[in-house]
């Protein structure tokens, strides 16, 4: 694999078979936007967990893939695989998401720290259908943590917070994130109709991660793929990726189960609620006729109004100045006001707010329809 600040061309949209860290340090610096990890939790279960009827429950007690002989060797399995993928973020712009139980999540987010990570938020995964604790004792575990991470505090990242907020019926989305267990047709389940990874994320908790830290066309890491929930996600919702697994089994299926998805395009696949209106200056609707120069620009709730100015924006007093400054004058405020709210021009006898004129001027002449 080559190493320069592009990603392989050849490697998007493919899952590696090999060791995380080996494969991560192949991949080049600075040429990936969003990492989601699910990364060993290093439960250490001991015997069987029984369920009340007596049956044993499949977890991931028998999975070697989970298992660390010792708790410094997990730290520095996760340092070393945090280490790369702080390599391989993009510099000026990109975010790690990792996902973790009681077990790890605290060793992962001091490791995080220790290297360098900006942590932007801790999501709580709460499930709607959490396992019973057969045993009896202690409470219930209902809940996840994601930690969401820039590599360095400089690093921008991306967050489609406006279109979070229309996912969430119009309120602002929270860090507690209300999903219920991969179950039913969504669990991958292999030949012989067993469930084939023990540790599946069900897609809306993938989802709201891409959904939310990415755009159309990004290029998403999942260096721990499992069952594919990651590739499945980030094809439906018009992102790349690229995995790695070192089981092959899960790797066969998973690769299977991303041919199978379809790319879909909607109001949250293209974040449209996030596209930012292009801007647009008082002169232009002057120019393009919505404002005349001879009409009376009026201030707020008051009969004081200005004229089109020749030099700014508008002409009161024997003064040029701009809607802003004019309106915080008139305001008796030493900072500016919101010059398209505050002003109004007069149509049918009703005021107009300029903001109002504006955004006629956005749908008619730029086509740009705000959401």
């Amino acid at each position: 694999m080559p190493k320069n600040n592009a990603f392989p061309q050849e490697l998007v949209n493919t899952i590696h078979l090999g060791d995380t860290i080996e494969t991560l340090k192949q991949l080049p610096e600075s040429s990936v936007d969003v990492i989601f990890a699910d990364p060993p939790y290093n439960m250490q279960l001991e015997g069987n967990l029984k369920r009340t009827d007596g049956s044993v429950f499949q977890g991931v007690d028998n999975a070697e893939w989970d298992k660390f002989s010792t708790l410094e060797k997990y730290k520095k399995f996760t340092r070393d695989w945090l280490i790369e993928a702080k390599r391989i973020l993009k510099k000026d712009k990109s975010s790690l998401w990792v996902i973790g139980s009681f077990q790890n999540i605290y060793i992962v987010g001091d490791v995080l720290q220790e290297l360098g990570f900006w942590i932007i938020n801790d999501i709580i995964w709460s499930k709607t259908n959490p396992t019973p604790n057969f045993m009896g004792t202690k409470f219930t575990n209902k809940q996840e943590t994601l930690i969401w991470a820039t590599p360095d505090k400089k690093t921008k990242y991306h967050f489609n917070y406006k279109t979070m907020k229309a996912l969430n019926d119009g309120k602002q989305m929270t860090s507690v994130w209300e999903i219920p267990v991969a179950s039913g047709n969504e669990r991958i389940k292999t030949r012989e109709g067993d469930k084939l990874h023990p540790t599946q994320k069900p897609e809306k908790l993938l989802y709201n991660v891409i959904i939310s830290s990415s755009k159309r066309g990004d290029l998403i890491l999942d260096p721990f793929m499992g069952s594919g929930t990651t590739g499945a996600m980030a094809k439906r919702l018009g992102r790349n990726f690229f995995g790695i697994e070192q089981d092959e089994k899960y790797r066969e299926y998973a690769i299977s189960r991303i041919e199978n998805e379809k790319t879909i395009s909607d109001d949250f696949t293209d974040a449209k609620f996030d596209i930012k209106a292009p801007r647009v200056k008082f002169k232009e609707l002057v120019t393009a006729g919505y404002i005349s120069e001879e009409e009376k620009i009026f201030f707020k709730k008051t009969d004081k109004y200005a004229y089109v100015s020749a030099e700014k924006e508008l002409f009161y007093d024997g003064e040029h100045f701009g809607i802003s400054k004019l309106g915080g004058k008139l305001s008796d405020s030493e900072a500016n006001a919101n010059g398209w709210d505050v002003w109004f021009v007069e149509r049918e006898q009703k005021r107009i707010p300029l903001s109002v004129i504006r955004t006629e001027y956005r749908e008619k002449e730029l086509g740009f329809y705000e959401k």
